[in-house]
């Protein structure tokens, strides 16, 4: 999904969000974060021990909250991707050290080996940028 030049400005310069993902019980849960525009492309950084980063696991899904110190605001609905986009394979099985793994499998070895991107892909924007 494209943004807005709106909605861009507002992201190159306000870097504050809240994540929101999806609980084992199918609750939303909520957790503070630092976003940024990078090559065009929403970043986060999070460690492979953190709360999120096992329910972005479980299941992709989440909603970025970005919000500035006035009454600006953005809300992105977004999937996660991993290495996705670096092989051109938007679904299916992914490349890795020669052989071919499927999706679950892939997130397996990459969570054994402590392997952690956070890049959005933006399904939808709403706000007051």
């Amino acid at each position: 999904m494209a943004l807005s030049e709106s909605e861009r400005a507002f992201l190159e310069r306000t870097h504050q969000a809240a994540m929101i993902t999806v609980g084992r019980d199918g609750r939303p849960r909520v957790a503070r974060v630092g976003v940024n525009l990078v090559d065009g492309k929403l970043w986060s950084s999070g460690t492979q021990g953190r709360v999120r980063t096992r329910r972005l696991r479980q299941d992709p899904r989440c909603t970025l909250f970005v919000f500035d110190t006035g009454y600006g605001w953005l809300a992105l609905d977004t999937n996660l991707r991993l290495f996705r986009l670096m092989q051109n394979r938007p679904t299916g099985s992914l490349s890795w050290f020669a052989g071919e793994l499927g999706p679950q499998e892939f997130l397996r070895t990459m969570a054994e080996e402590q392997r952690l991107i956070y890049e959005f892909e933006i399904t939808r924007s709403y706000g007051m940028t």
